[in-house]
């Protein structure tokens, strides 16, 4: 289908309603006109209506009519998406509001990048012992993802950095404190046990590292470029923690650079190994980061503190 003209924001804003978006999620879990109308408790003739007007709004078809029922095309899978969203933002904001109705509670919204976790898991149980019937949502992502989630009014905060932004100073930043790096590997890994190793031992093995230009993988090229080593050929690349961990445990012969803190847990419990580095490895400090001029929210507040204290 070609599309000539899709509907403005100021045309869907004053046309759809709530109901009508209900309709939508209603017509991608029933599959037919006839079952999503039970579903939002209308008569079918009111909800072949409400699906026109959804149509007109958009200005585009949304469905295929089949003899099967209804069966949502691209643009239709899309609108369904953010349906969803602001069904669960709804959700959500009568949440939070009924937290701060009560005085207690509320619901809180953080992103962490993975060195982050234990610092925001310490606050988080302080936090929660003041305020236990609070509700929060922890997205672990890039910085670059969370700083987008931030500009999205997605997070109240965030802890990751600033310096993969364009516009770092579109952010309010609390520096907490810079992060130490470990190589890791597999317990079986032939060099697990020797001490004071050189990146030279290990540049013949394979190795996990972060994608390009994330500051994990820079501090890594970094320290190679500074020992005159080339980088490692052939990595495999990820950004997930549990991904870098599976990989290691299937073989012996990867090594990883992983935060210290998260690497240290994971020796602890017997998954990985923390090769001795004669060499000390850091990145970039990191922050608790919120969208500049914003105002917080009260749980968003107190978060803040908990992390300013510890």
């Amino acid at each position: 289908m070609v599309i000539t003209m899709l509907a403005s924001l100021p045309a869907l804003v004053s046309r759809l309603r709530l109901k009508q978006l209900r309709l939508l999620i209603a017509l991608d879990e029933q599959g037919s006109l006839h079952k999503a109308a039970d579903a939002v408790a209308i008569s079918q003739p009111g909800a072949t209506k409400a699906l026109n007007e959804i149509e007109s709004a958009f200005g585009t078809r949304l469905f295929t009519r089949t003899s099967q029922g209804l069966e949502a095309n691209d643009l239709g899978r899309c609108a369904i998406r953010y349906a969803r969203l602001i069904h669960s933002d709804l959700a959500h904001l009568r949440e939070e509001m009924l937290g701060i109705l009560q005085g207690q509670g509320g619901r809180l919204v953080v992103g962490v990048i993975m060195g982050a976790v234990p610092h925001l898991t310490r606050a988080l149980s302080r936090l929660r012992a003041r305020q236990p019937e609070l509700s929060v949502e922890i997205v672990e992502d890039t910085s670059a993802r969370l700083l987008s989630l931030i500009d999205q009014g997605r997070l109240d905060l965030a802890i990751c950095r600033t310096s993969v932004s364009r516009r770092p100073d579109d952010y309010d930043c609390l520096s907490l404190h810079d992060e130490q790096l470990k190589v890791v590997a597999n317990p079986a890994h032939p060099l697990a046990a020797t001490p004071g190793l050189s990146l030279a031992q290990l540049a013949a093995y394979s190795w996990v590292v972060f994608p390009a230009n994330m500051p994990m993988r820079l501090v890594l090229e970094r320290a190679f470029s500074d020992a005159e080593l080339e980088f490692p050929r052939y990595p495999l690349e990820t950004a997930s923690t549990f991904a870098t961990l599976m990989l290691l445990q299937e073989d012996p012969n990867l090594v990883a650079l992983m935060p210290r803190e998260t690497a240290q847990s994971a020796a602890r419990a017997g998954q990985l190994a923390c090769l001795e580095m004669a060499q000390v490895l850091r990145s970039e400090p990191y922050g608790v980061i919120s969208r500049r001029g914003a105002p917080l929210s009260s749980p968003a507040r107190l978060l803040l503190e908990e992390l300013r204290a510890s």
